[in-house]
């Protein structure tokens, strides 16, 4: 974010020539991040990291609308949607992390020639292209490493969960002629997510990645059990434990959805896929063992002195997951200035095609733009 305001501070092209105005929000998850200083400063391991990992669980993350933008409980939230039907703008970028894989972009509308601008970023700078995104299963392709959002629809939280089939504040915005465009950044790069190929043994490959997740998730449940009776006292453990019940919960229907032999295929079919995809559903399966491992394991430290013995187990089994994506996925730490700068550049892409797309006097903006009305200094 500091990087994109320095860049729009130098360049009068960004500002007075695109007649536009860059409103920044540093963060908008602050209890969040306080939550993840524990590897924010490194050193830069994926151990260290899951360790220390916190995403809150679905319903307390600011940016989902479960029950409607009149339901949103988080004041964080509302200061979002009071910001967004305050300016109305024309582009919105929110700014995601992907732990391990490659980078990508979720857009509410297209923004034709922005996976030609994101492949030649990507190669400048090095990173992964995640042609597969598992966020992205379901959803259309706007080019390489580019997914169309689709509209919100009613659903269960296991959906919502998985699919982000549920209204949100990226496409809150919609009805003023908002295009969000969602730049996801990895930090450990892995090259089999931009292999688009035809894979040699799909079938084979789900098989194993379902398997794997339902053996990972009956060792979770069994040590989430042990762990559960001890954490009464551990102060705010709910706000823990809450993720934790969600993975375990999404996770064998997860497993059931990849597994050839299980899948409910006309139901709920998996769309073609490539060797990225493949590798994309390897990663994401890790993951959520992972981040649950992570977060138990943070939850036994606060408990004090191990009362269900459980730590040794969860540090093997978080050790042996780690090398699983270090030496089987080939996990590759990317710097944090590289990371920055690739997602830096990908907005700027982004704006100057939405520039371009939308002319500056027929562009939503703040309460007055058309008629030429000064607008307060505040709100710049």
């Amino acid at each position: 974010m500091l990087r994109l305001a320095e860049r729009a501070l130098a360049d009068p092209r960004l500002t007075e020539g695109a007649d536009a105005t860059w409103n920044l929000l540093l963060c908008l998850d602050p209890d969040g991040l306080r939550r993840n200083e524990g590897w924010l400063t490194g050193p830069y391991a994926l151990g260290q990291y899951f360790r220390n990992f916190f995403r809150p669980g679905f319903l307390e993350q600011p940016e989902w609308l479960p029950d409607g933008a009149a339901g949103a409980a988080l004041p964080e939230t509302r200061a979002l949607l009071e910001v967004q039907d305050e300016l109305r703008p024309f582009l919105q970028c929110s700014l995601h992390g992907v732990d391990v894989g490659g980078g990508f972009v979720e857009l509410t509308d297209d923004l034709p020639g922005l996976a030609q601008r994101l492949a030649h970023i990507a190669a400048r700078l090095g990173i992964p292209r995640e042609l597969g995104a598992y966020d992205a299963l379901y959803w259309p392709g706007l080019g390489p490493a580019v997914y169309r959002i689709p509209p919100p629809r009613r659903a269960g939280l296991a959906a919502a969960i998985t699919e982000a089939a549920v209204e949100s504040t990226w496409f809150h915005p919609h009805p003023h002629g908002t295009i969000t465009a969602v730049v996801e950044a990895p930090m450990w790069g892995v090259a089999a997510v931009t292999d688009g190929s035809p894979p040699a043994d799909r079938e084979a490959v789900l098989r194993a990645v379902s398997h794997t997740l339902r053996h990972d998730t009956g060792l979770l449940r069994h040590l989430l059990a042990r762990v559960r009776p001890y954490l009464a006292a551990v102060p705010d453990a709910a706000r823990l434990l809450a993720p934790v019940d969600d993975y375990v919960l999404v996770c064998p229907g997860l497993a059931d959805a990849w597994d050839p032999d299980t899948g409910d295929g006309a139901a709920h079919p998996l769309p073609p896929l490539s060797t990225a995809h493949l590798a994309a559903l390897r990663i994401s399966g890790r993951r959520l063992a992972l981040r649950t491992a992570g977060l138990l394991h943070q939850l036994v430290r606060a408990a004090g002195d191990d009362p269900a013995g459980a730590l040794p187990e969860l540090d093997r089994l978080i050790d042996a997951w780690c090398a699983d994506y270090r030496d089987g996925c080939g996990a590759r730490w990317i710097p944090v200035a590289r990371q920055a700068e690739y997602q830096a550049r990908v907005v700027l892409a982004a704006f100057d095609l939405a520039v371009r797309d939308t002319p500056a006097r027929s562009r939503p903006g703040e309460p007055g733009w058309e008629s030429g009305a000064a607008l307060p200094m505040q709100r710049e």
